[in-house]
C-alpha cells in the first residue's frame, strides 16, 4: 500500500483543553450529497481519543510547499498543535473552533456521523459542516513510497 501515493492532511481537534494535531494519510471522500468524509487514526493514539472526545475535527489538505508542516505534526512526541502553527498563518474554523491552515489547499470542519474499530486503527465517518476559507494553491502533497511528493 505504501506505493500507492495518498494525499497528506493535518487533522486538527480543539479538545476544550489544548489543540491537538496530526498528518493523516488515510483520508478520502465517501459522500457528496450529503458531503460524508472519513478519516482513520491509530487506535492506540491520542488522536483517536480527543477526536472521540470532542466529535468534530478539521481536515487541512496540505499543498506541496507544506512538507515542514506535515513533518512537525507526525514527530513523536510533539507540542501542543498551536505551538506547531505559531509561525503558520492560521485561524480557527467557525463550527469546530480547530485549527485551520491559512496556506492549505482546502480545509474541512468536520462532525463524527459514526466510529468503526478496523483493526489497528479506528475510522471516523464524517458529515462536513463547513468549508473554511483557506487560499493555497498549486500542487497537493502526497505521500509514497515512504516520502512526500508534489502532485502535478
Amino acid at each position: 500500500m505504501a506505493l500507492l501515493p495518498a494525499g497528506v492532511t493535518v487533522v486538527t481537534v480543539a479538545d476544550g483543553r489544548d489543540d491537538v494535531g496530526a498528518t493523516v494519510t488515510a483520508f478520502g471522500s465517501v459522500s457528496a450529497d450529503p458531503p460524508i468524509v472519513w478519516v482513520g487514526v491509530s487506535a492506540e493514539g491520542y488522536m483517536a481519543e480527543v477526536i472521540g472526545a470532542a466529535g468534530a475535527f478539521a481536515v487541512n489538505v496540505l499543498g506541496a510547499g507544506q512538507r515542514v508542516v506535515a513533518g512537525r505534526f507526525s514527530a513523536e512526541g510533539r507540542p501542543s498543535a498551536r505551538l506547531l502553527v505559531t509561525d503558520q498563518p492560521h485561524h480557527r474554523g467557525g463550527h469546530t473552533r480547530a485549527i485551520v491552515l491559512d496556506d492549505a489547499l482546502a480545509a474541512l470542519e468536520c462532525t463524527v456521523r459514526q466510529r468503526l474499530e478496523v483493526g489497528d486503527h479506528v475510522v471516523y465517518l464524517a458529515d462536513v459542516v463547513g468549508l473554511a476559507g483557506v487560499r493555497g494553491e498549486g500542487p497537493a502533497l502526497v505521500r509514497r513510497s515512504g516520502r512526500y511528493h508534489a502532485l502535478d
